[in-house]
C-alpha cells in the first residue's frame, strides 16, 4: 500500500511528541544514543541490502560519480541548510510574540525541518512510490519518533503540529514517484533503487557517526541511474 509509510511517520512524531510533553526531561540521554545506534545499523544494513539490487555495477557507480559531482557543483547539501535557516528566520520574525507562542513556533519549525529536509525523506517517498516498499519511510519514522521524544520535552506542543507538513510534503513527492512509475522499467527501477541504497549506507554512516558524508550533494544520481539505463542498457 503505497503512502503506508507516510502515514506511519505522521503516528510516530505525535506519539513521540505526546511521550516527550509526559515525560518531560526525565529520558537519559544514554537511552536516546542507543536508539539512534540501533537505527543507525538498521539503516546501514537496509541500504546494503537495497545496493545489491543492481544487474550491473557500472550503472551506480556512474551514477554516483556524475551525481556527486553535479550536487557539489550546485552544493545541494548546503543549499539545503540555507533554505530550513531562512525558513526558521522567516516565521520567528513573523511571530516576535509572547514566550509561549515564540515556544510553539520554535518547535514547529524545527520539528519540520528536521522531520522534512533530508535524503532519508527523498528516498524513502521515491521507494514507496515505486512500489519498492516503505521499509525506509518505517525507519524514518522511529528516528522521527524518537527525535520528537527530546524536542517535545523541551518545545512543546509546536513538534506534534509538525507532523502536517510531514504528511503534505511527503504524500506529495510519494505520488509523484507513483507516477513516474509507468515510465521506468524493472531495470531502471532496479539500478535507481541500487543507487539510492548506496546513498542509504552514507545515511547509516552519518548517524553511526563514522563519516559525515554529504549526502544531499548525491541526490542528483537518483536522475542519472535511471537515464543512463535508458540511453546504454541494451
Amino acid at each position: 500500500m503505497r503512502g503506508l509509510g507516510t502515514i506511519v511517520n505522521v503516528a510516530a512524531v505525535v506519539a513521540g511528541s505526546i511521550i516527550g510533553l509526559l515525560a518531560g526531561s526525565r529520558l537519559p540521554d544514554r537511552m536516546r544514543d542507543t536508539a539512534y545506534n540501533g537505527v543507525g545499523l538498521v539503516v546501514l544494513v537496509l541500504g546494503l541490502q537495497q545496493a545489491l539490487a543492481s544487474h550491473n555495477f557500472a550503472f551506480p557507480l556512474a551514477a554516483i560519480l556524475l551525481g556527486g559531482l553535479v550536487g557539489e557543483a550546485v552544493n545541494i547539501e548546503l543549499r539545503l541548510e540555507h533554505l530550513g535557516d531562512g525558513l526558521r528566520r522567516l516565521v520567528e520574525r513573523r511571530h516576535q510574540t509572547d514566550g509561549s507562542e515564540s515556544r510553539f513556533v520554535e518547535g514547529f519549525v524545527s520539528a519540520t525541518l528536521i522531520f522534512c529536509v533530508g535524503p532519508l525523506t527523498i528516498l524513502g517517498s521515491i521507494s514507496d512510490g515505486l512500489g519498492n516498499g516503505a521499509q525506509l519511510l518505517f525507519i524514518k519514522s522511529a528516528l522521527d519518533g524518537s527525535v520528537s521524544v527530546v524536542l517535545a520535552s523541551t518545545l512543546g506542543i509546536g513538534v506534534a503540529v509538525s507532523a502536517a507538513p510531514v504528511l503534505v510534503i511527503q504524500g506529495i513527492m510519494t505520488l509523484a514517484a507513483s507516477s513516474l512509475h509507468a515510465l521506468l522499467t524493472d531495470r531502471m527501477i532496479a539500478e535507481t533503487t541500487s543507487t539510492g541504497g548506496i546513498l542509504i549506507v552514507a545515511i547509516g554512516f552519518r548517524l553511526l557517526e563514522i563519516a559525515r558524508l554529504r549526502v544531499g550533494n548525491f541526490l542528483p544520481a537518483l536522475v542519472i541511474a535511471p537515464l543512463a539505463v535508458a540511453i546504454f542498457a541494451r
